[in-house]
């Protein structure tokens, strides 16, 4: 997905180890559809040498204020003024306190502070060690940072170039690609709380064996990015999958049918929208043996006994919130043939305003789909794509129906 089509960024390095990740990000910047032009500082040049950052870029990289390249000799205006934004990828604790202060001796805070600043968001990925990062000092430099219009990404936690361990790291490539992303996205769910499910769940039959389906959850973890993209304040109640969190999700872990139901329950009443994107198992053993159940030499399976789960998405529809839109359900029905028939029929007997169909068998474990809307006035297809295209797609639609407005 080319989701940066267009987009000129200005890619900022400041001093630090972190340099290295920048290059991988210059790349993952291309691939998105963006043009990059790179500017560093004497201290980054260090660390990564402008021929990298060029040859990745395609494109000269600067790095002095006397830059005479520039035929009015003002690189600090020229390239502010072409950039869709800037990301400053590693930001250092000093990049960070000059721009606090206003200061700008370099060609990079030249640039930051002389950016049209309503219209080239900056954006802020910083690096540093974990005592630097924790410092009351650096803490109020990020917070002025901020209070002045950047928007500073959070740090990742683990190992350090200095062999210290704890926070500071600079957040992936990937994931600062995703936060760039996200900020273009329209703002259609600013100020919404979401809740949304996602993936099978899992019925015990005994401690080794158990009930689950071919859900794999993506198209529930696309909706979840997508909302948190749109503004909303996302949570993400998942069963068992192994697939990572979207960068500013609250994320809830569990197994089975009862335990999604008691994450729902304890998190619908600050939910505006809930949107039920999990394969939920219908049924479950009557009781799930302490031990493994063994082969008795018979040949014959053992004797297993069922119970109908509950049905989560009807108990928070048929709620009173449900039932008056002050929460919003949207739920999903994957099924594997007469998908229109068989979806209609579910809207109805789950009682909500809007119903997702899909063909199971081919979307499990896919990156792309496609949806069928169900409402109360009819339906309409959203062709196949990518999963994530739409979700964006199917959350302007329920900002649509709830009466959202965009936001820029």
């Amino acid at each position: 997905m080319k989701d940066l089509a267009g987009k000129h960024i200005v890619l900022g390095l400041s001093g630090g180890v972190a340099c290295y990740k920048s290059a991988d990000l210059c790349r993952l910047l291309l691939k998105a559809g963006a043009s990059v032009q790179v500017v560093m500082t004497q201290a980054a040049e260090q660390f990564m040498t402008p021929v990298t950052m060029q040859a990745l870029s395609q494109r000269p990289v600067y790095g002095s204020q006397w830059d005479s390249r520039a035929d009015n000799n003002m690189a600090h205006i020229n390239l502010s003024r072409e950039a869709d934004a800037c990301v400053i990828a590693p930001a250092s604790a000093d990049l960070i306190a000059k721009l606090a202060h206003g200061q700008a001796d370099d060609l990079l805070t030249l640039l930051c502070l002389a950016r049209p600043a309503h219209r080239v968001p900056l954006l802020l990925a910083p690096a540093m060690n974990r005592e630097m990062w924790q410092h009351p000092a650096t803490q109020r430099n990020v917070a002025q940072a901020s209070a002045d219009g950047a928007l500073v990404l959070g740090v990742g936690c683990g190992d350090q170039a200095c062999g210290e361990t704890g926070d500071g790291r600079m957040l992936e490539p990937l994931e600062i690609l995703d936060e760039l992303i996200a900020f273009f996205q329209p703002k259609l769910l600013a100020g919404q709380q979401v809740l949304v499910t996602a993936g099978p769940t899992y019925e015990a039959i005994d401690p080794v064996r158990g009930i689950t389906n071919l859900s794999s959850g993506k198209m529930g973890f696309a909706v979840a990015r997508a909302a948190r993209e749109a503004g909303a304040t996302v949570t993400l109640v998942a069963g068992p999958v192994s697939l990572p969190t979207p960068l500013g999700v609250k994320r809830i872990d569990v197994k089975s049918a009862l335990d999604m139901l008691a994450a729902v329950t304890a998190h619908e009443p600050q939910a505006g929208i809930f949107i039920a994107t999990s394969a939920v198992a219908d049924w479950r053993p009557t009781e799930a043996s302490a031990s493994k159940i063994k082969k008795d030499g018979s040949g014959q399976p053992p004797a297993l006994q069922f119970v109908e789960n509950p049905d989560i998405l009807a108990t928070l529809a048929q709620s009173q919130r449900g039932k008056s839109r002050a929460l919003y359900c949207v739920g999903f029905a994957a099924e594997s043939h007469d998908l229109l028939a068989n979806a209609q029929a579910k809207r109805q007997r789950k009682g909500v305003p809007l119903l997702v169909g899909n063909i199971g068998p081919d979307t499990f474990g896919q990156d792309d789909n496609a949806l069928l809307l169900i409402d109360e006035t009819g339906t309409r297809e959203l062709s196949r794509d990518s999963k994530l295209s739409l979700a964006r797609k199917l959350i302007a639609e329920i900002a649509n129906r709830i009466g959202s407005g965009a936001q820029s």
